[in-house]
């Protein structure tokens, strides 16, 4: 039996999980280990208390008081990733040097402007617009390494910031449930215009600490067994699955190869094939081997720009195959891990756009890219039954590479195989670009005129007008080609040379023989070039996106004119009513009206009535001039006052107007019909044709007479009787303005 002599007992060092209240033996508050397993008996009243000592309330995972309205929710709150409080500093990559030192004149100009107070505004457009010409030359023509140094970039947007630009609503989803959480892999549910998605990626960290915590994106084996949980969570309630990649590769170290990080990555690839519901993985910055693959096992995958996806880091295969990492802009260029380069190989189902300088120079414009190419993805895979969408991620894994084994070659093909004919690029001009790349460049480029023409700014005129050239620099290479494969080469050739020898006479050089053979192999080329190799395969695409784009060019110089138009009308309008003499009439009629008690010209007397009305006749014939200024064709300005018998007259000569100028367009276009004209027309253009930019004497002086030969031609099918026409009509529509008493519409 055991006493207590104190009637209260303190207990040091104790906390409170050790306390332990025993009612049976009408005991509280006293430790286990000072109990033990003896029996006690105390006496009734007896007391044992303990002194706990007070620590600081731990907040995780809720702060004292949870912002309710935060995006997201309170449960945003459970995440690790917060906004940094200093912003990220600027690194400059090797190749990007001569830009910072563009950039460092113009602020120098600037701050030199500001301390003397002079005009240096002429010399600071042109370095930026030399700042601007020099960014887009060096990230149109960036080599592998350097798309690699871009991924790699430690300010480049990283999972979360990507997903809380595109998500409505966001709750990050924590641990592998076997008692660990990999902050390398963050995953978590998220909706995109009211639907739920579950999203997976890797996290690198934003700065040192961050990047220690996440283990700088590299996962272990808890990470990929947490995403294996979600994905089966989302398999389960039906949700798309959207995979963010962005590692260097799994982590590599002794602990994580004895929980199992070959096998969790296995059984990550065999599960994802065998998901039924639409999976697309996109790859934001660098995709490190099976690390990546681990999560990337897709429908779809798209890429960003300059993102790269490798079985080893370039640095890693030069250090095998050339004993030096100094090799690495080598092995980068011979692994072929680019965007461009794996959409050709059929890795990559799509290239998501850049700005220019990469992701981190406009990371929220880059995440509403990577929003319209997600959405529109599983909008696709979506409509498909869950036979199909498993067949179709089987069959993107089998097609990978862009080529087919152990298909059979025809032997007598075999035999006549020879190599492929290099074509020959002229002087001066820039080498073929392949088409992905090209489709990517115009795609891109439209989206930057809808931005432009949505915020109201200028459109790319110069940007446009470059990628038109471009285009048809590349049709016109595609075209040579097509002659080649048709065969068509040497009387291509031989008609040249007839060209060439018709030089020395003009007069002689588009005789009938001539043109007869221009327009029979012509006729035959056009006929034979659906059959050329690169027709389907490159020229027809081109052309499509050639006329697309002249299309675009053609609607937006039709914006920019109605736009400028307006604003001159608007403008011009201003003046007419901003002039004194019309403020004092207006000012006038109002102090009559006031004078009246009337604030309508309802019951007006007569003769206030009709001095409004001629000083609206007045002004209305102010802005009809204004527009007759403007190069508009003023009908007629339709007054209340007038009868209906004036707006029928009107209308009737409208109706004339419109018959006139139906006969005039038939007698033109029955004229250029003639065979006589048609062929100085096709003349003039063959003449133009062979002219090139640099005609000679001759050909202008050819060309010029063709000309005058041609107007004089129209000129006289426009008969006497056509011209008599319109001087009555015109004669008639002054008569009726005249008689009208004004001007009205337009």
């Amino acid at each position: 039996m055991a006493s207590f002599p104190y009637s209260s007992v303190a207990f040091s060092g104790t906390t409170a999980s050790d306390l332990l209240g025993c009612s049976r033996n009408g005991v509280t508050g006293v430790p286990l280990e000072v109990l033990g397993k003896a029996c006690f008996r105390v006496r009734r009243g007896f007391t044992v208390s303990a002194k706990i000592r007070k620590v600081k309330k731990h907040e995780y995972p809720w702060p004292a008081d949870p912002d309710p309205n935060v995006k997201g929710g309170v449960l945003s709150h459970l995440s690790h990733f917060k906004l940094l409080k200093e912003k990220p500093k600027p690194v400059t990559l090797d190749f990007e040097k001569p830009l910072v030192d563009l950039k460092k004149k113009i602020i120098d100009v600037r701050k030199m402007a500001q301390e003397t107070g002079l005009d240096f505004s002429d010399q600071i457009i042109l370095l930026e617009n030399k700042y601007h010409q020099a960014l887009k030359d060096l990230y149109t023509h960036l080599s592998p390494i350097q798309r690699v140094n871009i991924a790699r970039h430690p300010n480049r947007p990283t999972f979360l910031d990507h997903v809380l630009n595109i998500t409505d609503k966001w709750v990050e989803l924590h641990g592998d449930r076997a008692g660990y959480d990999d902050t390398a892999i963050v995953t978590g549910i998220g909706t995109i215009d009211g639907k739920r998605y579950m999203f997976i990626g890797h996290q690198k960290g934003r700065n040192t600490n961050e990047n220690i915590q996440r283990n700088f994106g590299m996962p272990t084996p808890h990470g990929y067994r947490k995403a294996l949980r979600m994905m089966k969570y989302a398999d389960h309630h039906r949700f798309p699955i959207i995979t963010f990649i962005d590692t260097p590769g799994a982590f590599a170290d002794l602990k994580s190869e004895e929980l199992g990080q070959g096998e969790a990555i296995a059984h990550n690839l065999r599960t994802m094939f065998g998901l039924k519901v639409p999976i697309v993985s996109v790859v934001i910055g660098e995709g490190g081997s099976g690390g990546a693959l681990a999560i990337g096992c897709a429908n779809k995958l798209l890429m960003l720009e300059n993102s790269v996806f490798y079985v080893a880091s370039p640095e890693a295969c030069a250090a095998i195959l050339w004993k030096t990492a100094k090799a690495s802009p080598k092995a980068a260029e011979k692994l072929k891990i680019t965007a461009t380069e794996l959409y050709k190989l059929k890795i990559a189902d799509g290239i998501i756009p850049e700005p220019l300088g990469g992701a981190h120079a406009d990371p929220s414009w880059t995440s509403q890219q990577i929003k319209i190419a997600v959405v529109e993805a599983t909008d696709v895979l979506s409509k498909m039954d869950t036979p199909e969408l498993l067949n179709h991620r089987m069959l993107k894994f089998r097609n990978l590479g862009g080529f087919q084994e152990g298909i059979p070659v025809d032997p007598e093909k075999k035999v006549n195989m020879k190599r492929r004919d290099v074509l020959v690029i002229p002087k001066g001009e820039t080498g073929r670009t392949p088409d992905f790349e090209l489709a990517g460049e115009v795609e891109k480029l439209k989206n930057e005129i809808l931005k432009s023409q949505e915020s109201s700014a200028k459109p790319l005129e110069l940007d446009l007008n470059e990628m038109i050239q471009k285009l048809k620099r590349e049709v016109n290479q595609e075209f040579s080609e097509a002659v080649k494969a048709l065969g068509l080469e040497d009387r291509f050739k031989m008609l040249r040379e007839e060209f060439a020898k018709g030089r020395s006479s003009p007069s002689q050089l588009l005789d009938g023989d001539l043109k007869d053979k221009v327009e029979k192999l012509k006729q035959e080329f056009y006929q034979g070039l659906s059959q050329a190799p690169n027709y389907y395969a490159s020229l027809n695409n081109k052309l499509n996106m050639l006329k697309d784009l002249s299309e675009v060019k053609k609607v937006s110089k039709q914006n920019d004119k109605k736009t400028a138009l307006k604003q001159e009308i608007n403008k011009r309008f201003k003046e007419v009513m901003d002039r004194s003499d019309v403020k004092e009439k207006i000012k006038t009629l109002e102090a009559d009206m006031a004078n009246s008690g009337l604030s309508t010209d309802g019951n007006l007397d007569h003769g206030l009535k009709e001095k409004i009305m001629n000083v609206k006749k007045e002004i209305e014939l102010e802005l009809a001039d204004v527009l007759r200024s403007l190069k508009f064709d003023v009908v007629a300005v339709q007054s209340k006052a007038k009868d209906s018998s004036v707006k029928t007259s009107f209308m009737d000569l409208k109706v004339k107007v419109d018959e006139l100028n139906e006969e005039i367009n038939k007698t033109i276009k029955d004229t250029i019909n003639t065979p006589d004209l048609k062929n100085k027309i096709d003349q003039l253009k063959l003449a133009i044709a062979m002219a090139g930019k640099t005609p000679d004497k001759e050909l202008k002086n050819l060309i010029a007479a063709l000309n005058q030969q041609i107007k004089q031609s129209l000129a006289e099918a426009v008969s006497s009787s056509l011209v008599e026409k319109h001087e009555k009509l015109k004669a008639e529509i002054a008569k009726a303005i005249e008689s009208s008493g004004g001007l009205v519409e337009v």
